[in-house]
């Protein structure tokens, strides 16, 4: 289901609490026809119709208390939070939401799902070896094993996976996960058609990513437990990482980061005492790996907040597609 462009500015406004000023929707040359959205739609709700006033409101409150707020305001700084605790009623928190930034590393998590995919279709053999090199692509993130296992994926393949299977590239959205480079020093082959970015991503759609793997959606269950198995034990400890071995030790962590001079990014699921959450952040300043860790530790004190607990005791809602929902941008 192709979304219009009033359509998806309406949500963009609903959603985004800091909007960039470079943050309005430009069309591309060509908007790839992509009918799977609404097959997703239709077994589990658009992450844009979960927003939480509650986490919403803490979320300003915490970015307030860290002094983030004049960077977010800048579109220096994206944030997702969505708690998962109970998947099928996922809650959502956002600042530029659909602000797509230059990620790094973070798109690495494309690769993987097209690996999986193609093994899926058919087309790529997942060995030991293949298995040995998508770990150490996610958990080391090396760039030669990104390299070679792109290679074998194919930048066209990759592409269509992202913007007509899964719609994690969505040019309604502003953009979304892309590859476009190898992770090499090499041309590249298509850029972010949207933003001219060679390797970009928004926290809304990579949030989305992590939620379809959380919930088995991404190729079948049994690829998603797979894939989140390598994405677990990070070998990397910045960002995330150290700020929650810091001031949350137990934590279990499932997680991809990017960085690349002042851009930061870092992208997880994580879990610990009985509680799951998503959280995605971008961001490009010198300082921004500081932020990071300082961000996710106030993440996590929403999450276990025990205001945010007693929502969860509530009731679940009714889900419905995108096609049957009627769109209220005060709601």
């Amino acid at each position: 289901m192709q979304r219009a462009p009033l359509f998806a500015a309406a949500l963009l406004a609903s959603i985004t609490l800091l909007p960039a000023a470079s943050i309005g929707i430009p069309q591309p040359p060509t908007a790839p026809d992509r009918p799977s959205r609404a097959a997703t739609d239709a077994l589990w709700p658009d992450l844009l119709y979960s927003r939480d006033p509650a986490l919403q409101q803490g979320l300003k409150r915490t970015l307030g208390d860290l002094g983030l707020l004049r960077a977010a305001s800048r579109g220096q700084l994206a944030v997702a939070l969505v708690d998962i605790t109970r998947p099928d009623n996922p809650r959502m928190a956002a600042v530029n939401a659909h602000e797509a930034m230059y990620a790094a590393s973070l798109p690495k998590i494309a690769i993987l799902l097209g690996a999986f995919q193609k093994a899926a279709d058919g087309r790529l053999k997942l060995d030991a070896a293949a298995i040995d090199q998508l770990t150490a692509m996610i958990r080391t993130s090396s760039n030669e094993a990104a390299t070679a296992m792109l290679d074998r994926v194919g930048f066209e393949y990759l592409a269509d996976i992202l913007t007509r299977r899964y719609g994690l590239y969505d040019p309604a959205l502003n953009g979304g996960l892309w590859v476009g480079k190898p992770y090499a020093r090499s041309t590249a082959w298509r850029r972010d058609p949207l933003h001219n970015l060679s390797h970009a991503a928004t926290v809304y759609e990579t949030a989305r990513y992590y939620y379809l793997l959380e919930t088995g959606q991404l190729v079948s269950p049994e690829a998603s437990s797979r894939m989140k198995q390598i994405l677990g034990e990070p070998e990397i400890a910045h960002k995330f990482v150290a700020g929650l071995a810091d001031s949350r030790p137990g934590s279990r962590i499932f997680r991809k980061s990017g960085s690349w001079r002042e851009w930061h990014s870092d992208s997880a699921i994580i879990e610990r005492d009985g509680r799951r959450y998503i959280a995605v952040a971008l961001a490009r300043h010198p300082s921004a790996s500081r932020w990071l860790s300082s961000l996710i530790v106030g993440l996590d004190d929403l999450i276990f907040d025990p205001a945010n607990i007693a929502r969860d005791a509530r009731p679940l809602r009714a889900f419905t597609t995108l096609a049957q929902r009627s769109f209220d941008p005060a709601g």
